[in-house]
């Protein structure tokens, strides 16, 4: 299951190219994201993914990230098994994350973060997963913009129950402060571990992952908290 409540994640999102994922696990992803919207430019297009990561699924938890995504997607997205969750980065309602939840589907509702009374809307969704990304319209992540990380740490404080995942503008340099700050669930990186959209730097992944972990280490022992 992915985000594993007893376990703080990495997520890796946003392949273009079907064989970095084993290669992404190997450097010790919990998750790879797996892109669908057609608009992106780390789209994958579902059928590629299943010819291509069957055996990876398998072993690992991949996530497809959705945006306002039709019936059609939606039910070939359940159906082709690929996916342990589905990551909605779009503009589905509250109502809608419930029917998914309804057919046994687990959620991660990403919603972006403009300010503190942005966080309100957490509260609305069902789902336990929220991944917080920063405001950015129309672009629905993956911009490689961070927001004021004390909103984390307050959406945390506001929704004990809910599960938060970080995302926006994290690389290998900022991400080790930005888990000892906010302490989530996991953390979500595209942009900030690419030599090109969708082509990840495998030396920046290996730091980010081992930064990551260093921070929430450094986070657990620390006595202040």
């Amino acid at each position: 299951m992915f985000p594993d409540p007893q376990r703080r994640s990495v997520k890796i999102c946003g392949i273009t190219q079907p064989a970095q994922a084993a290669v992404l696990f190997a450097l010790g992803a919990d998750a790879v994201g797996i892109n669908l919207w057609p608009k992106s430019k780390r789209h994958m297009p579902l059928e590629v993914a299943v010819s291509s990561l069957q055996a990876v699924a398998a072993k690992n938890a991949l996530v497809a990230v959705l945006v306002n995504p039709d019936a059609t997607l939606l039910d070939s997205t359940i159906s082709s098994g690929l996916f342990q969750a589905l990551q909605l980065h779009g503009d589905e309602t509250p109502a809608d994350v419930e029917r998914l939840m309804q057919r046994g589907i687990h959620v991660i509702k990403a919603l972006q973060v403009r300010d503190a009374a942005s966080l309100a809307q957490i509260g609305d969704f069902p789902c336990e997963s929220i991944l917080l990304d920063a405001y950015n319209p129309g672009t629905y992540g993956g911009g490689g913009h961070a927001f004021p990380w004390e909103l984390a740490v307050r959406a945390k404080e506001m929704f004990p129950a809910k599960h938060i995942l970080l995302s926006g503008g994290l690389t290998p340099d900022n991400v080790r402060q930005a888990v000892q700050q906010t302490q989530p669930l996991a953390v979500d990186v595209a942009s900030g571990v690419e030599s090109l959209p969708g082509s990840k730097d495998l030396l920046q992944v290996a730091k980010l992952i081992a930064e990551a972990r260093g921070g929430w280490a450094a986070a657990q022992s620390s006595p202040e908290l």
